[in-house]
Order: C-alpha cells, then sequence, then structure tokens
C-alpha cells in the first residue's frame, strides 16, 4: 500500500497500468508518421482526368504543433497525449470522396444490358460509298466538285456520350463538319467531354474518298467500359448532308461481335437550308434538328434526294466492322475456296448495281401567244415548256414541249 501511495504523489500511473500506457504512446507515435497517399487508378487513360487523392479542399492535420491546430480535425486531450482520430478522420474523408469521385467519373452503360467483356478489341472499319450516278441521278454532281467524301471522323465511347443524334440539334462541331468538312472544333469538343465526364475513349479517322464511289479504312480498339462506336462523313459537295452511325454496341453481353455491317442513308444536319448539293450557303434561322432525308421529305421537287416514285431511298454508303483476331489466337487451317463456302470479307466494292428510275421533269407551260390568222379563217395559239429534268434509268420519258389550239382572231390581217 505505501509503494502505491509513493507512485501516486509522484504521479505515476499503477503498475498494472504501465504496459497500457507504453501500448498508448507507441500508438500515438505511430499516427503521427506521414500517412501514404493514395494511388490514381491504373485503368484512367493518360489524356484523362485522374481520380485524385489529398483533394485540396481537405487540409492535413499539421505534425508537432505546439499552438492551436490550424485543422478543424485535429483533436488534443489535457494530457498532451495525441490521439489520432484527427488523422483517421481525415484519411477517411479521403477515402470517402475518392471513392465518389471514381464512381462519378466511370460512367456505367443505361442503355441495355451492360458490357462485361474481359479483354479489349480490335476492330477494321471499312467505309464503302455507293453514291453513283445510276442510284442517284437527279443532279449528280459532276465536276466543281465532283461527287465524294470527307474524312471520316470518330470516337469510341461510353453510353453516356452522342457525338450527333437523330432528332438532336447538332454541335457547333459537327456544323462545321456538315458544311465545310472542317473537324478542328469537333475534336475540341471531344477531347472537352473526355476530360469532363471521361466517356470517351479514343479519336478515330480514315482518309476522304475522292469519288462518290470507292473504299477507305481504319482501325480502333474497344474496351467494355467504352463499346460504342460513333462517326461522321460529309457529302462533298452539300449545303449540310453527312452520312453516320450513332451509338453502335460492338459488345454483346460477355463477349464481341465478330462483324458487324450497317447500310448508310443520308442526313440533314439542320444548319443550312439548301435544296440541291451545289447549293449556295443559305443558313437555317433558328436551327433545325437533325433528320434524315428520304425519297418524299424534304417533299420539295427541287431536292436532290426527292424521288416520289421511290419508297425507300437505296443505301448512299455502306460500312463493315470486323473484328480482328489477335495473334496468338488459334487460326484454322484454310481451305480450298469453292462456289459453296467462298464468303464475302467486307473489302469488296458491292454486288449489284443500283439503278434509280428518274422521270422527266418539265416546266409549267407559257402564256397562250397571239391568235393569228387570216380574215374568215380560224387562228392558231401557240405555247411552250421546257426540260428542267430530264428522264435516266428507264424513268418516265419527257412529254411534248409545244403546244397548239384553234382561235378565233380579235383583229384579223
Amino acid at each position: 500500500m505505501g509503494e502505491r501511495r509513493e507512485r501516486r504523489e509522484r504521479g505515476e500511473p499503477p503498475g498494472r497500468h504501465k504496459k497500457a500506457k507504453e501500448d498508448l504512446e507507441a500508438r500515438s507515435h505511430s499516427s503521427r508518421q506521414p500517412y501514404p497517399p493514395l494511388s490514381p487508378s491504373p485503368h484512367l487513360q493518360p489524356s484523362s482526368p485522374l481520380i485524385c487523392c489529398n483533394p485540396p479542399f481537405i487540409r492535413k492535420p499539421e505534425q508537432n504543433s505546439s499552438s492551436s491546430p490550424k485543422s478543424d480535425f485535429i483533436i488534443m486531450d489535457t494530457t498532451r497525449n495525441i490521439l489520432s482520430i484527427s488523422e483517421a478522420v481525415y484519411h477517411l474523408i479521403v477515402v470517402m470522396l475518392t471513392l465518389g469521385q471514381g464512381i462519378h467519373s466511370m460512367p456505367v452503360p443505361t442503355d441495355g444490358p451492360m458490357c462485361t467483356a474481359s479483354e479489349t478489341a480490335q476492330y477494321k472499319l471499312t467505309f464503302s460509298g455507293k453514291w453513283t450516278h445510276g442510284a442517284f441521278p437527279k443532279q449528280y454532281p459532276v465536276y466543281r466538285p465532283p461527287a465524294q467524301w470527307s474524312n471520316i471522323i470518330g470516337v469510341t465511347h461510353s453510353s453516356d456520350y452522342h457525338m450527333w443524334q437523330r432528332n438532336g440539334f447538332a454541335s457547333n462541331g459537327v456544323r462545321e463538319l456538315a458544311e465545310k468538312g472542317e473537324a478542328w472544333t469537333l475534336m475540341k469538343e471531344v477531347e472537352a467531354a473526355g476530360e469532363r465526364i471521361q466517356s470517351v475513349y479514343g479519336v478515330l479517322s480514315a482518309p476522304a474518298v475522292v469519288r462518290g464511289t470507292g473504299q477507305t479504312n481504319t482501325e480502333f480498339e474497344v474496351f467494355a467500359r467504352h463499346s460504342y462506336l460513333s462517326f461522321i462523313v460529309r457529302l462533298v459537295p452539300s449545303p449540310d448532308w453527312f452520312v453516320g452511325v450513332e451509338s453502335v454496341d460492338l459488345c454483346d453481353g460477355d463477349h464481341w461481335k465478330d462483324n458487324v455491317s450497317l447500310e448508310l442513308f443520308p442526313y440533314d444536319a439542320g444548319t443550312d437550308s439548301g435544296f440541291t448539293f451545289s447549293s449556295p450557303n443559305f443558313e437555317t434561322i433558328p436551327q433545325d434538328k437533325i433528320t434524315q432525308i428520304t425519297s418524299s421529305f424534304p417533299s420539295h421537287p427541287a431536292n436532290s434526294f426527292y424521288y416520289p416514285r421511290l419508297k425507300h431511298l437505296p443505301p448512299i454508303a455502306k460500312v463493315m466492322l470486323t473484328k480482328i483476331k489477335k495473334a496468338n489466337q488459334i487460326i484454322s487451317l484454310p481451305v480450298e475456296p469453292t462456289q459453296s463456302n467462298q464468303l464475302p470479307t467486307g473489302n469488296e466494292i458491292e454486288d449489284t448495281l443500283i439503278y434509280t428510275p428518274l422521270d422527266c421533269e418539265v416546266s409549267v407551260w407559257s402564256p397562250w401567244g397571239l391568235c393569228k390568222s387570216k380574215c374568215g379563217d380560224s387562228g392558231v395559239q401557240h405555247r411552250t415548256r421546257y426540260v428542267v429534268m430530264h428522264s435516266a434509268n428507264s424513268g418516265i420519258a419527257c412529254p411534248l414541249l409545244e403546244e397548239d389550239r384553234k382561235c378565233s382572231p380579235d383583229n384579223c390581217l
């Protein structure tokens, strides 16, 4: 009892609590060591904003400060044994914020089932122009410039990004590409979307096709979080017309599609009101939505795609997306090609040529001319009309361009 009293008078803890005090001091000392920073996610592309630790609005507690703490998260007791609840709270908040940022920056597909393919996939894109004089004879561009296609500009992305949308408004980047074939603004928009919501994985392009028919190709990569493809190609010449695909999903559950073939039809970007391929600039105010051009829409006879006899326009282009086999995959031995087992590869310019019938178009009749005759005889009046569009591909031939009728002269000669 005397020894215990002497310890209390000297301010020493009881013997059975000595080890507990040493453990507490050891924990306090270890908790004051610098906490290692969290590492950024390894799955992000170098061009994407990093999911980062140590947010700027969370200040780490200062160490060994004898004055009042500068951080709201430091707690000190009156015995000067620093209880490192403060750092625990700080790092807990950092982890929560980091996880929160990570979830926000990794968009989850909302349209259809989620892609669960474990590996990335390489694809070859082959674009084939089918813009021929036979398929589209009306006002077909022959010179200055002849019918041709711009460069292909595309992106691989997640489901929450849209390069363009049918019945949506064209962005400034899509407008410049559809009207002028310039891609600079569109690339800036793609870059901004990638930095803001990390929804764009890669950008792809392919050379222009210098005729209405011909092919161009490129290769690109997709993975589970970014399994969608969108691209746009301008028709040259045109007011603001283009073809393309919008958010085509190349993933099918837990695996990648081997081949995707799509027929392409013209779209109007809604930014220029020209009706023909060579129309001068005529800005649409206010801007319209992106709409598909059909054989009856816009329903104006002057429109270059107006074919009232057709129920549907023929496809003006085609795209083939082919999955590239990896080098380490087993490839079957070649089989001698026969007529029964030969399959199209998607690299040839296709099959049957299309010839769209084009009916002759003529102007309205001119007014009747003067009634000419001799005195006592009936007179004759004359009127004319002219050809606006010659017939083609077995279309209806042009009618007579002149017409006469009998008349009674007011003044005889």
